[in-house]
């Protein structure tokens, strides 16, 4: 096995380079190495080792244990940065293969022709929070990968003394007609063109980092503001932090669908909020309070246990639920009484809970055993006398 080359030389940078140097020097590699611009046979090992490369120099942490121990996982195998593969992280399939497709024009699979949109696209991303955070709303600091604007051409995607012009080929159509002769006779086929991939116009003097695109793949961190009382499912909006447009076209929108992760203690219906609470059977007897932690932070609720209160009883403490997303106004908290026999009773307060049990045990024999003349209902039957034996 071949041991690895050095990550600079891969990338052709100095070891003091800058993050906006790397950056450059990985782009372009990659614009002449990806395989669907590249026909040679190693031109797929050699992207690869590339975007290997770049995912280690670009992220500090991992460059910062590369540089002093030759390993980005650091001395003993252990990440020492934050650095996170979010190809995973998007729904829909789409991740980071797709953003490489897009880069480079579409150019790949069932891209082909998707470059005459210049409109940047929205992207998706689940994002996961706990209950609390739903009831008091949050603000969540998220960082994925898309095509941002060009740092190099400032999104325009010309070099100096760059224009656009209307491509030769297929004169600003975007589509080609070949005739092809058979024994049936002559076809005609339409197909996007291979020269402008569909746009109608080409760039002279493109910029060399992003290709005349007006766009590069970029890491980004955004703040997403979530609301109080949002439910799973719902999603939220950021603005122009989707997939950047082409040449400067309007950029799409993040769109964060919300997942709220399973309580141990609460069950959501709607905006309320349901748990169970455990009532010592003698308290439940005859009445108790039971102190209850509430899902917004520092909230103590007093739930008020009426004598008498059976196994299966529920009490509601109006306004303790979820914030409605859209109001503010809260749902009701939902007790369900579970009673708890207790095993710890002192044997002197056990006899006097027995001799309470006897009494009410003979009361209440002595009133099912009684009509209401007082006489009683079955009286006995004097015992049959026994045969004599012959």
């Amino acid at each position: 096995m071949q041991p690895k080359r050095d990550y600079y030389e891969v990338l052709g940078v100095a070891r003091d380079a800058d993050q906006k140097t790397i950056k450059r020097a990985f782009l372009k590699l990659a614009r002449t190495l990806h395989p669907d611009v590249n026909d040679a046979p190693d031109a797929e090992e050699k992207f690869k080792e590339v975007n290997e490369a770049y995912s280690v120099l670009s992220d500090e942490g991992k460059r910062a244990n590369y540089d002093r121990y030759g390993d980005a996982n650091g001395p003993m195998g252990y990440g020492g940065g934050d650095y996170a593969d979010m190809s995973d992280f998007f729904g829909g399939g789409f991740g980071i293969n797709d953003i490489f497709d897009s880069f480079f024009g579409g150019m790949g699979g069932s891209s082909r022709g998707a470059a005459t949109r210049t409109r940047g696209r929205d992207m998706g991303i689940r994002l996961t929070i706990t209950l609390e955070e739903a009831a008091a709303g949050c603000t969540k600091t998220i960082s994925y990968n898309r095509l941002a604007p060009c740092d190099d051409c400032g999104g325009t995607g010309f070099a100096e003394g760059g224009s656009l012009r209307t491509c030769e080929r297929c004169q600003g159509t975007g589509r080609v007609v070949e005739i092809r002769r058979s024994f049936l006779g002559q076809m005609q086929t339409q197909s996007t063109c291979p020269v402008c991939h569909g746009e109608g116009k080409v760039v002279e003097h493109p910029c060399e980092t992003c290709g005349g695109s007006g766009r590069a793949p970029e890491k980004e961190t955004v703040e997403v503001s979530i609301p109080a009382g949002v439910r799973s499912g719902q999603t939220i909006s950021v603005p122009g932090k989707g997939e950047a447009g082409i040449r400067g076209d309007a950029a799409g929108d993040l769109v964060a669908s919300i997942e709220i992760a399973q309580h141990e203690r609460f069950d959501r219906q709607g905006d309320d909020l349901v748990c169970t609470v455990s009532v010592d059977s003698l308290q439940a007897i005859v009445g108790c309070d039971v102190e209850v932690k509430g899902i917004l932070a520092d909230e103590n609720i007093v739930v008020e246990i009426a004598p008498g209160t059976q196994f299966g009883d529920h009490v509601v403490c109006h306004g303790y639920g979820m914030p409605n997303v859209s109001t503010g106004l809260r749902g009701d908290l939902i007790c369900l009484v579970q009673i708890v026999t207790p095993t710890d009773i002192d044997p002197a307060d056990l006899v006097d809970i027995e001799r309470i049990v006897a009494a009410r045990v003979l009361e209440k024999n002595h009133v099912e055993g009684s009509s209401e003349s007082g006489e009683p209902r079955h009286k006995a039957r004097k015992p049959r006398p026994k045969k004599k034996r012959s």
